[in-house]
């Protein structure tokens, strides 16, 4: 633990030095998990020493916090480009299936690391905080790229919310639980279409 004045860094070189440091840190603790990980690892994965690390950050929670604000939208958040463009109605099953098959491929991607952060939702209250306000967020911005899009329909907030529940939990159920007698296609589509149904 530091007990010295924590820095903002100013100049180039040392503020790549912190986001080594993010980068190192986050990427340990997806991996070995956030009791398995101390900052003598991250020092030496990062390249710095120990003292450096404290010079910018308080703790190994402190890195973790930096890390997920900053990557962890990759692995939970994805946006397609799409969502950032003009879009046809008559599309959007298929813009569904690309945004599911998006989730599904970062799922796997980052399965170690999606599952130390949700466990992590459970246990503390930062990072509980962060993805609570990034599901509201996410809510909001998808609503209104929706409404942009001709969407009109009442209680939008609330049905979207729905919706990205509905997809994360597809994603878990084929990259994590893996039921052998389910047919993960069929299941895909009954879910595309229960959103067109939902958001009519």
């Amino acid at each position: 633990m530091n007990n010295g004045e924590i820095r903002e860094p100013i100049q180039k070189r040392s503020i790549e030095k912190k986001e080594k440091i993010i980068k190192a840190g986050f990427d340990l603790i997806c991996e070995k998990g956030y009791h398995n990980t101390n900052t003598v690892e991250i020092a030496k994965k990062a390249g710095v020493s120990t003292g450096i690390i404290y010079q910018y950050f308080k703790d190994k929670h402190d890195i973790f916090i930096c890390g997920l604000k900053k990557y962890a939208d990759h692995i939970f958040y994805p946006m397609p480009d799409i969502w950032n463009s003009q879009f046809n109605k008559n599309d959007f099953s298929e813009i569904l299936n690309e945004l599911i098959l998006l989730y599904v491929n970062n799922h796997k991607l980052s399965k170690s690391a999606h599952e130390e952060i949700m466990a992590m939702t459970h246990s503390d209250k930062d990072v509980s905080y962060y993805f609570h306000k990034r599901e509201l967020d996410t809510t909001y911005k998808i609503s209104n790229i929706l409404q942009k899009n001709g969407f009109s329909c009442e209680n939008i907030h609330e049905k979207v919310h729905i919706v990205i529940g509905m997809i994360d939990n597809l994603c878990h159920e084929i990259v994590y639980h893996k039921h052998e007698n389910l047919n993960y296609p069929i299941m895909t589509n009954i879910v595309i279409d229960a959103i067109v149904n939902i958001l009519e």
